[in-house]
């Protein structure tokens, strides 16, 4: 149920960027392929500008018990990454990699996106690496989204979010 809520909004929400009636997202195709990717529920699903391209960001409750973002191509419906999201710094993975405090990430993050940080999270990267996620609600009121690696401490990703819908 929650999965057709999220899906429908975000059908309203994207009809808007249509152009000569013709949507050029493939929001359908990515869903599908994320939960083919990561069997689940839909939790949430962002949309974000990633060095030009716009992504879907799913993230899925998975059957498996784990909670996950898929990452995917919104021209192109193709999966791009998959990240296992886990539940604190503390998690056994994480804390296996970690180096670097959360409190000096934040710090890191904020020097170059001042603002808010109104959501964190933990997460697997694909090659095992362990990264924080800060979303930021800017001074010059965008949201960011902004990874720190928790080994070097360094800024691996940066995006603007356009638009999120569901669980925060």
């Amino acid at each position: 149920m929650t999965k057709k809520l999220i899906a429908s909004a975000i059908l309203m929400a994207t009809s808007s960027l249509a152009f000569a009636g013709e949507n050029p997202h493939q929001f359908e195709k990515c869903m599908t392929s994320a939960l083919n990717e990561r069997p689940g529920s839909v939790v949430k699903v962002e949309m974000k500008n990633e060095e030009g391209a716009h992504m879907y960001e799913f993230d899925i409750r998975g059957i498996d018990g784990s909670d996950w973002d898929v990452e995917c191509n919104a021209h192109r419906g193709l999966i791009s990454e998959v990240e296992r999201e886990v539940d604190s710094a503390n998690h056994p993975l994480f804390k296996a990699k970690m180096k670097v405090s959360e409190a000096d990430a934040r710090k890191t993050a904020l020097a170059i996106y001042p603002g808010e940080i109104t959501e964190v999270e933990y997460e697997i990267e694909p090659n095992g690496a362990a990264s924080y996620e800060f979303d930021i609600d800017t001074t010059l009121n965008q949201e960011m989204k902004v990874e720190v690696d928790a080994t070097s401490g360094e800024i691996v990703e940066a995006n603007r979010e356009l638009w999120q819908i569901g669980l925060e």
